[in-house]
């Protein structure tokens, strides 16, 4: 084995150990963990399996494989990116209509204006004047 090899069969099991330590520590949601843990298992078994990441990396018309495999890991990069954009997006969307409900519900609890009530005891003197 070489050390790029070396590195990224380390790399790989720290990822994989850290992502299941923070699920376990509740600092990280099991939702959101699924694509580190199955980036970090791919990972793992294509620095193990030399012969698997080097017909990948023909496949693809790479000639270096641990480039493919640095390649693999950018593209589940990528895709956490992409899902956290979605995730940040519908939070932002939930965010926006809870406020518009909250301002709605405070606009009926709150006391009518002074000008309203003005305008509504006037328009009542000048009904008992009739």
């Amino acid at each position: 084995m070489n050390r790029v090899t070396i590195l990224a069969i380390g790399a790989a099991a720290a990822l994989l150990l850290y992502i299941l330590e923070m699920v376990r520590r509740r600092k990280l949601r099991e939702e959101y963990s699924i694509l580190w843990l199955f980036g970090s298992v791919v990972i793992l078994i294509l620095s193990v399996k030399k012969d698997w990441l080097e017909w990948a990396s023909k496949a693809a018309g790479i000639f270096y494989p641990p480039s493919f495999l640095f390649l693999v890991g950018i593209l589940f990069v990528v895709l956490i990116l992409i899902h956290f954009s979605i995730t940040i997006s519908k939070l932002h969307q939930m965010n926006k209509k809870m406020a518009q409900e909250l301002a709605l519900l405070k606009q009926e609890r709150s006391p009518p204006n002074h000008s309203s009530a003005a305008d509504a005891d006037s328009a009542s003197r000048e009904g008992e004047r009739s």
